[in-house]
C-alpha cells in the first residue's frame, strides 16, 4: 500500500513535471497502480493533493536555506548566491505549465507559492544583502531593495516568460548572468568568494 509520502512525493513530481492541470487523478492512480479511491483516503481533491504538493516542496527548500544560511553565517552573499544556484535547479525541472496552472486552476497553492516567493526575496534575501551592505560587502550607496526588486524578486517570472529560457540556455549560463554578474556590479572590490574567481 502506498504511504501519503509516497503520493505526495510520485505526484508532484508528475504535476512539476507535466503540468497540474494536464494530470488527472485517474491518471496518477493508473500509474501508481492504486485507486483513485486510494488518494482521496489522504487528500480531499486535488487541490488539495497540489497544495499539499507545493507545501512540500518549499518546506524542503527552506530546510536548506535554512542550512545555507547557518553554515555560510558570516557569507551572506554566499549564502545567497547558494540560495538561488538551488532555486535554478528547483525551476529546471518545473513546466512552466505548472506555475501557470497553479495560478489559473488552484488559488490555495498558487497563494503558498506567492507568499513563500515574497517571504523569500523580500524578507530573507533583503536581510542578508542588509547585512553584507554592513560587513562592507555590497558598496554602501547601493539601494538593497531595489536590487531585490530588480534581480531578486519573481526569477520564475522571468525564465518563464514567453520563451522558456531553460530551454534556450545552459542552467549554469542563465544563473551566472542572473545572479552572479548582477553581484559583480554592487560587491566592493576587497569582497571576493569562489564564485567571482
Amino acid at each position: 500500500m502506498i504511504t501519503k509520502a509516497e503520493l505526495l512525493e510520485r505526484s508532484i513530481k508528475k504535476f512539476t513535471q507535466f503540468g497540474s492541470k494536464h494530470v488527472t487523478l485517474d491518471q496518477l492512480a493508473n500509474e501508481l497502480g492504486i485507486s483513485k479511491k486510494t488518494i482521496y483516503t489522504f487528500f480531499d481533491n486535488k487541490e488539495d493533493l497540489i497544495t499539499s504538493g507545493v507545501e512540500s516542496l518549499i518546506n524542503e527548500y527552506k530546510a536548506y536555506i535554512n542550512e545555507i544560511v547557518a553554515n555560510h553565517d558570516n557569507d551572506p552573499i554566499l549564502s545567497v548566491i547558494l540560495i538561488y544556484k538551488r532555486g535554478f535547479q528547483y525551476l529546471r525541472y518545473f513546466k512552466p505549465s505548472f506555475l501557470f496552472g497553479l495560478e489559473k486552476y488552484y488559488p490555495n497553492a498558487s497563494r503558498l507559492f506567492d507568499n513563500f516567493v515574497e517571504e523569500l526575496s523580500n524578507t530573507k534575501v533583503y536581510n542578508l544583502l542588509e547585512q553584507a551592505q554592513e560587513l562592507g560587502h555590497i558598496k554602501k550607496e547601493v539601494n538593497i531593495k531595489l536590487i531585490v526588486k530588480i534581480y531578486f524578486f519573481r526569477i520564475d517570472n522571468l525564465v518563464f516568460k514567453e520563451n522558456n529560457l531553460f530551454e534556450s540556455y545552459q542552467n549554469e549560463d542563465l544563473f551566472k548572468h542572473m545572479v552572479i554578474y548582477n553581484f559583480k556590479g554592487i560587491i566592493n572590490s576587497n569582497y571576493s568568494n569562489s564564485y567571482f574567481d
